[in-house]
């Protein structure tokens, strides 16, 4: 058994009653919705024509919400209803972000992710969906796909039918009959400044301020005239998170390296400071992770209800890992005055997943094409090596290290942050299977994200840090300048990174 809907747009007449039959049965607070219209007008007037579609969840036979759900708060049930419990919910948002459909909201009431769940108690009775009875044109269907003998098998297999980005793999199960195609691809429309009824929230659509906009719009494309508000689901508590971990990692992952290289004279550094910076950031990394969840007091089912599919979960555990190695390795340092190989590996191989992990969790959300880059794990490696450096090189000049430690790191400096600029560039001018992805890359390279891109991300936050370290005779105080520069850029970059990603409508 699995439950599907049909929606026939040639039946449907815009009327909303599906929206507002579904607010009024789950009690959905204003300002969100299970299910909502979209208009669209084509053309140029007087030849010109408005187009609707009724845009919901589409309980993907491989639903990549489920599988990035942390605590198991969305899952499938046996009749292949995508269902959803508010209960186990910890409102980290990474369902946001795997449905490629728009289709997940937080709860402004719960604080926690909702979406349409079929209606699933009145299927449970025997009853239609409340959507399906309220339509005055019966323009909704729903039933057993895999049952031959019902209305929305015989409908699917007669009529010409189409799905919402069948390129994701996600095999929806929400069908439509006669839509506009450009309804069902958000890249095709041409953005608007304002809605038919409404001004749009102020920043709510970033794509539409870039100047990107005027190079992939095309004349008589579809415009978009009404729609329902999207908010952005990730900000800068995760690009924050994404710099306190990497240099958590490069720091002892350096640390590793230079006592492997035989640097005894720097043991107070490396077997002690070290250890405790990035411990510090990595407590910092595991708090931003914590209070951008909308329900913080649920943290703990990460580990008492995990899902361990999901890379939140795993990625926890590697950071917990780390943290436990890093505490022994600082343990050591106090007590013995150097510390064991048998530490120093374990938490370097550590080091290197905890910056990595978040590659492995950013492919997991499978609705932002930008982020899903082959060099993203790689990239991470070298922003660690960045963050490590520079942090060490703070720390050298505070508290002191020896002559060829200072110069290594100053050596390490220019190379790592010479490698990102070409890992940024290799992520933005490669080859990419996707017009979202293609256009995120456009509003960092000369659209709405560019001008702090460019000054701050990769002139202040590189080129310049590059340029002082590589001074003929540089000083301490150009290394203390470079490294504070590199790390503001690293964060700048991670912040126009998550932007960018999200920046691209998913319906």
């Amino acid at each position: 058994m699995r439950y599907g809907f049909v929606i026939d747009q040639n039946r449907c007449i815009g009327c909303h009653a599906c929206t507002v039959a579904c607010k009024e049965e789950h009690n959905i607070a204003v300002g969100v919705n299970r299910t909502w219209v979209k208009y669209v007008e084509k053309g140029q007037y007087p030849d010109s024509r408005r187009h609707f579609a009724v845009l919901r969840c589409n309980h993907c036979d491989d639903a990549p919400c489920i599988e990035i759900c942390p605590t198991v708060s969305l899952f499938r049930r046996p009749d292949g209803i995508v269902d959803f419990d508010s209960e186990r919910c910890i409102g980290c948002k990474s369902c946001m972000q795997a449905c490629p459909y728009d289709a997940l909201y937080i709860d402004p009431d719960r604080n926690t992710a909702a979406k349409c769940n079929f209606d699933a108690s009145r299927v449970e009775m025997g009853y239609k969906p409340a959507c399906e009875v309220v339509c005055p044109t019966q323009a909704i269907l729903s039933g057993d796909l895999d049952d031959p003998q019902s209305d929305i098998n015989k409908r699917i297999a007669m009529d010409k039918v189409s799905v919402r980005k069948p390129e994701k793999g996600t095999k929806p199960k929400l069908f439509y009959v006669g839509v506009e195609g450009d309804l069902l691809s958000p890249t095709m429309m041409e953005q608007q400044s304002t809605y038919l009824w409404a001004d749009k929230q102020p920043g709510e659509d970033l794509y539409a301020l870039s100047n990107g906009k005027a190079e992939h719009s095309m004349p008589g494309g579809a415009r978009e005239v009404y729609d329902v508000p999207h908010i952005t689901p990730w900000g800068k508590k995760i690009a924050t998170y994404l710099w306190t971990k990497s240099i958590s990692a490069g720091v002892l992952l350096l640390s590793a390296l230079f006592l492997n290289m035989g640097f005894e004279q720097d043991a107070v550094v490396l077997n002690l400071i070290s250890p405790a910076v990035s411990l510090l950031f990595l407590l910092a990394t595991m708090l931003f992770l914590v209070f951008d969840l909308k329900k913080p007091g649920r943290s703990f089912f990460l580990m008492t209800k995990p899902n361990l599919n999901s890379w939140l979960v795993l990625g926890g555990y590697v950071l917990m890992i780390y943290g436990i190695l890093g505490t022994l390795w600082l343990g050591q340092g106090l007590t013995q005055g150097r510390v064991s190989h048998l530490v120093i590996w374990p938490t370097a191989l550590f080091a290197i997943a905890s910056a990595g992990y978040s590659a492995f969790l950013f492919a997991q959300a499978r609705g932002r094409d930008f982020w899903q880059s082959p060099l993203l794990f790689w990239h991470l490696q070298i922003q660690a090596i960045i963050a490590g450096a520079a942090m060490l090189i703070l720390i050298g000049a505070v508290i002191g290290v020896s002559e060829p430690l200072f110069y290594w790191l100053g050596n390490l400096s220019v190379v790592s942050l010479c490698v990102g600029v070409a890992m940024i560039f290799g992520e933005l001018f490669m080859k990419h299977g996707s017009e979202d992805a293609v256009r995120a890359g456009d509003l960092l390279l000369t659209g709405a994200l560019s001008k702090q891109f460019w000054l701050f991300g990769i002139g202040l936050g590189a080129i310049v840090p590059m340029a002082l370290i590589l001074w003929p005779g540089g000083s301490v105080v150009l290394y203390l300048i470079a490294s504070v520069l590199a790390l503001i850029g690293s964060w700048i970059y991670e912040n126009l990174w998550i932007k960018a990603g999200q920046a691209i409508p998913l319906s």
